[in-house]
């Protein structure tokens, strides 16, 4: 009897009580009861936002660039940044759908398990690749230097990672009220201590580029933007919970710009004060300025939100994929494979995994943002109301042509593969354009005409939109 009951409130524990709707809504619309205020979406979305792999970044343009220029390409990249997920999460807050849901609409029933595999799985190998970046240091803080040991911290912080997903929208929200105003004030002491080490804020603003350091502005740009460009189009899985859909916008554009911006600020200011390994490194920045422990608990909470919403996306990706609707069972799921990568080794493919999200996971948002714009006008009927088709030809060819666009821009995407550098500019950014204006001209020529298959909406459908 007592193993039953174990048995039992395991079950309960890792698939939801029964009879229950997941308090997500991972595979349906978000009820208005349930929706959240600008505070809520932005404390979330912030705590996304904050990651360490951004403060590196900012230190290589900065140390390539100097200050003053670095100051002009994040005017260029954060808003392009901003803008591209703003547009996403007036659209989920419109609809109350993920990111993969969205996909359904735009891609057919069958064209969403690629989004499902492509923004699911790929967060995975995130969630993998970033444990290591706080289970090293915390290794190194308490001296223990035996491998069994960092094993069971690595594997320690994968579990805490997943426990704020575990519980879902809720457990993220209250994670994100205490770290993002503890991360805002440590970035904005640590900046001010890197001032003052280096003779001023005008000193500072002055610092140079390193010599032989060279990068051109579009190179700059794509690094900007690069950086979070994959993980904002996941953004929607948190801002359908907005109240409304200029609620979601701006806590889009605040997070995705400001908040990002600053936390590349606080790279750039950190790589050019201070010779530490790698470049930018929020905790041997801290260290460095003597405040080690200050800059641990930096890190922990820094690389905590960032990846318990990875093992949130995952989650929601498994369910639209399984059609089941609870995520909880696909966050442990997808949990267990990351840790298993962090204690292989994955950290190492953190600038190539990079790579890959910058090229294939943008141009999917460029397609379901021009989808929901001239298609759906912004009008998102229910699901219960429309008749899937299994594939929407159109805007498939849109994002494989997005992706080619990205590629032949970029010239290389996977190491040691080489492609023609056929277009200037910025790879991300030329993904999501063409992806955009192929699925356009798409639409207009092919499917309204007729001769492509789109879906069939029901002439009495009930629509989600303010």
């Amino acid at each position: 009897m007592a193993d039953t009951n174990w048995r039992r409130l395991l079950r309960r524990a890792v698939l939801g009580k029964e009879g229950l709707a997941d308090p997500d809504w991972p595979v349906d619309h978000v009820p208005r009861s349930e929706r959240r205020d600008l505070l809520s979406i932005s404390a979330v979305l912030l705590g996304f936002v904050f990651f360490a792999g951004t403060m590196w970044s900012g230190a290589e343009v900065g140390a390539a660039l100097g200050m003053r220029r670095t100051f002009t390409v994040m005017a260029v990249g954060y808003a392009i940044l901003g803008v591209y997920v703003a547009m996403l999460c007036l659209i989920a807050a419109r609809a109350g759908l993920t990111t993969v849901l969205l996909a359904r609409y735009t891609f057919g029933s069958a064209g969403a398990k690629w989004a499902d595999l492509l923004l699911g799985g790929t967060q995975v190998g995130w969630f993998g690749v970033t444990i290591p970046m706080v289970a090293g240091p915390t290794a190194a803080y308490l001296g223990v230097t035996d491998p069994t040991l960092i094993a069971a911290i690595t594997a320690l912080w994968g579990v805490l990672h997943l426990s704020s997903a575990y519980i879902g929208y809720e457990g993220m929200e209250k994670l994100s009220f205490v770290a993002v105003p503890v991360l805002f004030v440590v970035g904005v002491v640590s900046i001010w201590l890197a001032a003052g080490d280096v003779g001023g804020f005008d000193a500072l603003s002055n610092v140079a580029g390193e010599p032989g350091t060279t990068m051109s502005f579009g190179a700059a740009v794509t690094v900007v933007v690069g950086t979070f460009v994959s993980g904002g189009t996941q953004a929607p899985n948190w801002a359908r919970f907005a109240e409304n859909s200029r609620v979601a916008f701006w806590a889009g554009l605040v997070a995705f710009l400001l908040g990002n911006g600053f936390l590349f600020v606080s790279g750039a200011v950190g790589g050019a004060v201070y010779d530490v390994t790698p470049a930018g490194d929020l905790y041997a920045v801290l260290a460095a300025q003597g405040l080690a422990t200050v800059g641990l608990i930096a890190l922990i909470l820094n690389i905590w939100t960032t990846n318990d919403n990875s093992a949130y996306a995952f989650g929601v990706a498994g369910s639209e994929a399984f059609g089941y609707e609870r995520k909880r069972p696909f966050v442990l799921a997808g949990g267990v494979v990351g840790i298993v990568l962090a204690l292989l080794g994955a950290s190492g493919l953190l600038i190539p995994w990079l790579n890959v999200l910058g090229t294939y996971v943008p141009p999917l948002g460029g397609v379901v943002i021009a989808d929901f714009l001239v298609r759906w006008r912004l009008r998102v009927p229910r699901m219960d109301d429309v008749t899937f088709a299994v594939l929407r030809p159109v805007p498939v060819a849109a994002y494989v042509l997005g992706c080619l666009g990205a590629i032949l821009t970029a010239g290389s995407v996977i190491p040691g593969v080489t492609a023609p550098t056929v277009f200037p500019g910025i790879p991300t950014l030329n993904g999501i354009l063409v992806a955009i204006v192929a699925h356009l001209l798409g639409y207009y020529v092919l499917e309204r005409s007729g001769i492509a298959t789109t879906h069939v909406v029901a002439a009495d459908a009930t629509y989600t939109h303010e």
